[in-house]
């Protein structure tokens, strides 16, 4: 029985594609003509499996652009017989939704089921995509999703438990190279009938340019093609098109924020390779220099520390010369920066023991300064006590009071900092335990 009901064909194979994108022509009409994706539509993967017997259901497709979020909601709704309705959350409003809905809901009352895809649904507000939940529970649409951002945060919970979620990945270049090449075979839809001649490498330089985005390939190589002369895509003309091409990048979304997640934790761990590449991944991408800055003072004092003070200093040093240098320039101080920080000896000791005594502090409430710590500067707080046998260390032989208590009597034996056996810490450390020995001695504490 044949699953490609009259009422799908334009979805898939539209009246006119003469003025369309190479892209949009060679969308794939079939699952067998997906590239990339395996884990998702390998014979035996569970959504493979239900879109072929027909059981469909509503989901959320994550993964960055041009990997064939569109292109799979596309087929869900032909091995659904249904009707696919797709609207843009960048473009639509309350009005546009409550329409689409309508529609849906008018076919279901016909016993017809309908595909309502929204793109870039993370755009929608909780209010917005409450409104789609009443007509999911009830059967009226299956809802597809997509979104480049983490669902986790940019999606409601309720809709979220309505949906399975699905992650896509970007397109490797060899299936890329995979997708070029049938647009140049296709006499239909693609390039065949141009028989365009390339070198060699043409697919996979293109694939590689593309950076996961099929759609971005094939509109490399359609504007390859118009640039071709006498029918060959050299490699001067491919030098032209792929001149200005930038990897994958968003400011403020899920790829910002996994790869300054990488550049920090390649600096924790000691790898000035790994931090150097994600600095320029990142500056390649467009991030502001001075976030980027900022992000390395942060580290400086979390992961560095006390190991060694001087990477504060450089911190600000390469922050301050950015903003006098500019780019290109400045950022070479960035990059000395981030490979000092990654070579630089460890420690979060301080990190560790301020977040010990904040505890400390919240679990024991206004515990007493100690009167002999407490000023006395006028003559009733001298007859109170205050400050009656205090020791002023720098009279003391060897500087330091060892029997005098700085801690309310509650805390007398509390330790928040306990250095590392790194950089500079390591003698902090040394001086430190002598220290302590010698004060547990001297307050009797050391006796056996």
């Amino acid at each position: 029985m044949s699953r490609k009901p009259a009422n799908v064909s334009p979805s898939l194979l539209p009246e006119s594609t003469a003025l369309q994108p190479l892209a949009e022509r060679m969308r794939p009409q079939r699952l067998q003509q997906m590239v990339g994706q395996r884990r998702l539509l390998a014979p035996d993967a569970p959504l493979r499996m239900a879109l072929e017997a027909g059981k469909v259901y509503s989901m959320v497709l994550w993964g960055p652009p041009g990997c064939g979020k569109t292109t799979l909601a596309r087929l869900v709704a032909h091995y659904a017989d249904a009707e696919f309705v797709a609207i843009s959350a960048v473009l639509c409003g309350v009005a546009e939704v409550r329409a689409a809905l309508a529609l849906a809901e008018a076919r279901y009352a016909q016993g017809l089921r309908s595909v309502l895809f929204v793109d870039e649904v993370h755009r929608f507000n909780k209010a917005q995509q409450d409104a789609f939940l009443p007509a999911i529970e009830r059967g009226i649409i299956l809802f597809i999703g997509a979104t480049t951002e983490n669902p986790s945060f940019e999606l409601n919970s309720a809709l979220l438990s309505r949906c399975r979620v699905h992650v896509l990945e970007a397109i490797s270049a060899d299936d890329i190279v995979v997708a070029l090449q049938q647009a140049l075979d296709d006499d239909q839809r693609g390039l065949g009938a141009l028989r365009l001649k390339l070198q060699d490498d043409a697919l996979h330089s293109i694939a590689q340019a593309a950076d996961g985005d099929v759609r971005r390939a094939l509109t490399f190589l359609e504007i390859a093609s118009e640039l071709a002369r006498d029918g060959v895509i050299d490699r001067d003309t491919l030098t032209r098109v792929l001149a200005e091409r930038t990897r994958r990048f968003d400011k403020g979304g899920e790829q910002f924020y996994d790869q300054i997640s990488a550049l920090h934790k390649s600096v924790r761990s000691s790898d000035p390779d790994a931090a150097l590449y994600w600095l320029t991944r990142m500056l390649d991408g467009g991030c502001d220099p001075l976030y980027l800055a900022r992000r390395m003072l942060r580290m400086t004092v979390e992961d560095i520390g006390l190991a060694d003070p001087r990477a504060w200093r450089m911190a600000l040093d390469a922050w301050d010369t950015y903003e006098r240098l500019g780019s290109p320039e400045g950022e070479l101080g960035l990059a000395e920066l981030v490979v000092y920080l990654a070579v630089a000896p460890k420690s979060n000791a301080v990190y560790r023991a301020l977040g010990e005594a904040r505890r400390v502090v919240a679990a024991t409430g206004t515990l007493e300064v100690p009167m002999h710590l407490r000023n006395a500067p006028t003559k009733l707080m001298k007859e109170l006590g205050y400050s009656k046998g205090y020791q002023y260390d720098h009279d003391v032989q060897g500087g330091v009071a060892l029997d005098q208590r700085c801690l309310p009597d509650a805390l007398d034996d509390l330790q928040l900092y306990a250095p590392v056996e790194r950089g500079l810490e390591l003698r902090i450390k040394e001086k430190l335990d002598a220290l302590r020995a010698a004060r547990a001695q001297a307050r009797g504490k050391g006796k056996a």
